[in-house]
C-alpha cells in the first residue's frame, strides 16, 4: 500500500506519518483538525476493501473495542468510509505515545516476577472486562499490548475479536494468517475454534515470555510451531530461569494446559490467582476487597471498654455529688463535652451499621427475586434467531425494536441491544434488538422526459444529490427535457451520492437526413449548421459512388467543441465485372481489365495466326469478381 501521509481523511483527519503496517491495514499518526488533537487512524489496505468479509471484520474491531469502556483498552473514537478523496475504510483510535510489550521485552530481555506482574495485571483486567461482555480477543500477543511513556498499559487490535456466543470458527489456514501462531491455543490450531479459554492460553504464553525473555516453542515455519502447540506441553518458566516462584509456574502451566477444560475458564479466574500471588510477594501491599475504603475501627479490649461500657458506680462520677457547686459546674461541663465526643463516635458507628444493614437487605432482596437481574451477553453480530435463542437460555425474551440500514453489516444481523452486552435486566425480562437492514441503496429514479425542475426534485426526494448538467442531442426527447442520468437511471447508489442530469438539445440538424444525397451537399449544409463533419468511405452495392450511405448524429455536446456528424460516402460496388474483350488485341484487353482494378496474368497463346486476338477469358466475361482478382486471357 502506498504511503498516504499528507492526505486528509473524511475531511477531518490529516495523516501525518505511517507508524505501523499489518496484514489488513496500516496505522498512521494523524491530526484531528476539528478538535485539534493527535489520533491514530487505521486504514484498510485497498485490495481488501472490496472484500465484504474483510470489511465486516474490520468494522467488527471498531464495534468490539468501542463496546469496552476500560482504562486498559485502546479507545475507539470514530469509524467510516472516506468518500471525498482517496477511497479508504478507516477507524480512529486514541494515540498511545510509547512502545509495544514486544519492543520492551526485546530491549530488556527477561523481566523480574514483580515487573512482569506490573505489566501483566492491566492486560488481564482488560480481558476480564471483554470476557464479561462475551467478547473474545483471539489475537493476544506482545505486539498488541501497548505501554505508554508514563507507564499506562493498553490492549489494542480487536481485529479478530468476536462474540463468544456466535459459534464462529477459524480454519488453521486463516488462523495462521489472522492470528500469531506462537500464541494460538491447540484447539485453534487443530479444530479452528476459540473461546475465552483461548485468550487465557495466549495470556499464559505472554506471561511465560515476559518471565523468560523467549517463547516456549520455536520452529523454522509456522506449521512447525503450531504442531508443537498441539503435541507438546509449555514448560514451567522456572526451568528456563531460576528464581521464579512455584506459584507462578503453576499459573502458567494451568493457563497453557492443552485441554481447554483444564485451564482457567476466563480471564477473571486467572486474575484471582495472579492477585493472590501479588499479595504473597508483597504482604505489605494493601489489598481492598470492598469498593468503599472504611477507616479501621479500634478493636483493643481497653479501648472498647472506654467506648461501650456503662459507667461503674464506684467510679468518680458518683463521688462528684459531694463537691462544691463550682466544682460540680466544672465537672458537669467536662461531662457534657465527653458526651458530645461520645455522641459523634456513636453516630458514625450507627451510620456504618445502617449502611451494612441496608446493603444486606438489598442483597437479600436481589437474591430472593425482588431485584434479581441477569447479565446480558453480547449478541451483536448474531442473527435475530441466534440472539433470541441465546437470551432464551437465560430465561429472557427478545423483540425487534428497530430495523436500520448499516453499511458494514449484513441484513438480518443484530446491530445493538438494549440493554447492551454487560448490562442487566430483571428475570423474565425483555431485551430489545436493533436489526441491520444491510447497506442502504437508492435507485436512480426514472426521470427521462421530465423537465429539469421536476427531475431535480425527484432526485432530491430519493435521497440523492444533483450533480452537474450535461447536454446531448436526442432524436426522441424534446429539447430542454431530461434524456438520461449519469449514473444511468435504475443504478443503485448510496444515500447522498451525486447524480448528473443529461438534458436534451433536441434533434441534431433538425432531424434532416442526408442519406442518398451527394457528399458535397452534405458537407456544405452540415458545416453551415455549425457542425464538424467526419467523412469515411465504404463500398455499396446499392448507393452510387459519391453518395451518402449513412450518417451518425452527435449525442453529448462537449463545452468549447463543435458537435461532430459522421457520414459514410459510397465508393460504389465492392465487385467488378469482367468486360467483353474477345476479338481485341492483348494491349486493348489488358487496358480494359486493369482499368477495373483487376490484374492480368501471363496470356496463353495458341495457333499460328500472325495478328493474334483474345479468343477466351477466365473468369468468363460478365463474371462478378472482387477487385484485384487475376484474369487470364487466351490469344489465338
Amino acid at each position: 500500500m502506498s504511503d498516504l501521509s499528507g492526505e486528509i481523511i473524511d475531511s477531518r483527519y490529516q495523516l501525518q506519518k505511517l507508524i505501523a503496517t499489518g496484514g489488513m491495514a496500516s496505522i498512521y499518526e494523524a491530526l484531528d483538525i476539528r478538535l485539534d488533537r493527535h489520533v491514530a487512524v487505521k486504514i484498510m489496505h485497498p485490495h481488501l476493501a472490496n472484500d465484504e468479509d474483510y470489511v465486516t471484520r474490520f468494522i467488527r474491531e471498531a464495534k468490539a473495542a468501542a463496546s469496552l469502556s476500560h482504562p486498559n483498552v485502546v479507545a475507539i473514537q470514530d469509524q467510516g468510509w472516506n468518500e471525498g478523496g482517496v477511497p479508504a475504510v478507516f477507524l480512529v483510535m486514541e494515540l498511545i505515545d510509547g512502545f509495544t510489550l514486544r519492543e520492551f521485552i526485546h530491549e530488556r530481555g527477561a523481566l523480574s516476577v514483580k515487573e512482569s506482574l506490573r505489566y501483566f495485571s492491566p492486560v488481564i483486567s482488560a480481558l476480564v472486562a471483554a470476557h464479561k461482555l462475551g467478547i473474545v480477543h483471539r489475537d493476544i500477543k506482545p505486539e498488541n499490548i501497548l505501554i505508554s511513556k508514563d507507564g499506562r498499559v493498553k490492549v489494542a487490535d480487536f481485529g479478530l475479536a468476536r462474540a463468544a456466543t456466535t459459534g464462529a470458527t477459524m480454519t488453521i489456514e486463516s488462523s495462521t494468517i489472522l492470528g500469531s501462531v506462537s500464541y494460538l491455543s491447540p484447539e485453534q490450531v487443530a479444530r479452528g475454534v476459540s473461546d475465552a479459554r483461548s485468550d487465557v492460553y495466549a495470556l499464559g504464553i505472554v506471561l511465560f515470555e515476559m518471565l523468560t525473555g523467549q517463547r516456549p516453542f520455536e520452529g523454522d515455519s509456522p506449521i512447525q510451531i503450531a504442531y508443537k502447540h498441539v503435541n507438546e506441553r509449555v514448560p514451567a518458566p522456572s526451568t528456563l530461569k531460576s528464581g521464579i516462584p512455584e506459584s507462578i509456574d503453576l499459573i502458567v502451566l494451568k493457563a497453557t494446559a492443552p485441554n481447554p477444560d483444564q485451564r482457567y475458564r476466563d480471564a477473571s479466574e486467572l486474575e484471582r490467582d495472579i492477585q493472590k500471588v501479588e499479595r504473597e510477594l508483597e504482604p505489605a501491599k494493601r489489598q481492598l476487597s470492598l469498593e468503599l475504603d472504611v477507616a479501621p475501627v479500634i478493636t483493643s479490649e481497653k479501648k472498647r471498654k472506654k467506648v461501650f461500657s456503662a459507667p461503674n458506680e464506684s467510679e468518680p462520677v458518683m463521688r462528684e455529688k459531694s463537691n462544691s457547686i463550682k466544682g460540680n459546674s466544672t465537672k458537669e461541663t467536662a461531662r457534657t463535652k465527653s458526651k458530645k465526643r461520645t455522641s459523634k463516635r456513636v453516630k458514625r458507628n450507627r451510620f456504618i451499621a445502617l449502611l451494612i444493614v441496608v446493603g444486606l437487605i438489598f442483597g437479600a432482596w436481589n437474591l430472593v427475586g425482588g431485584g434479581a437481574k441477569i447479565a446480558i451477553p453480547s449478541v451483536v453480530g448474531m442473527t435475530e434467531k441466534q440472539a433470541t435463542a441465546k437470551l432464551k437460555e437465560l430465561g429472557l425474551s427478545a423483540d425487534v425494536s428497530a430495523q436500520i440500514f448499516s453499511e458494514g453489516t449484513k441484513p438480518g444481523l443484530v446491530l445493538s441491544s438494549n440493554p447492551g452486552g454487560g448490562g442487566k435486566v430483571r428475570a423474565n425480562g425483555t431485551v430489545h434488538l436493533t436489526i441491520s437492514k444491510g447497506a442502504e441503496r437508492i435507485t436512480v429514479p426514472d426521470i427521462a422526459g421530465a423537465t429539469v425542475d421536476n427531475a431535480t426534485q425527484a432526485i432530491k426526494a430519493a435521497g440523492l444529490v444533483v450533480g452537474t448538467t450535461i447536454h446531448a442531442f436526442s432524436e426522441t426527447i424534446a429539447k430542454d427535457s431530461v434524456v438520461n442520468t449519469s449514473p444511468e437511471i435504475g443504478t443503485p447508489l448510496r444515500r447522498s451520492s451525486s447524480v448528473n442530469i443529461v438534458i436534451s438539445d433536441g434533434q441534431a440538424l433538425g432531424g434532416k437526413s442526408y442519406i442518398g444525397l451527394s457528399s458535397d451537399q452534405a458537407l456544405n449544409e452540415i458545416s453551415d449548421a455549425g457542425f464538424a463533419v467526419n467523412t469515411s468511405y465504404a463500398y455499396s452495392e446499392s448507393v452510387a459512388v459519391g453518395m451518402v450511405i449513412s450518417q451518425t448524429l452527435p449525442t453529448t455536446v462537449k463545452v468549447g467543441q463543435k458537435p461532430v456528424v459522421n457520414i459514410v460516402v459510397s465508393q460504389g460496388s465492392a465487385y467488378a465485372y469482367i468486360p467483353q474483350v474477345r476479338g481485341r488485341t492483348l494491349k486493348e484487353a489488358t487496358a480494359a481489365i486493369e482499368g477495373l482494378g483487376l490484374k492480368v496474368a501471363k496470356p496463353k497463346i495458341i495457333g499460328t495466326r500472325k495478328n493474334k486476338v483474345v479468343i477466351n477469358v477466365s473468369p468468363a466475361e460478365k463474371s462478378k469478381v472482387k477487385p484485384g482478382s487475376l484474369v487470364t486471357l487466351t490469344l489465338g
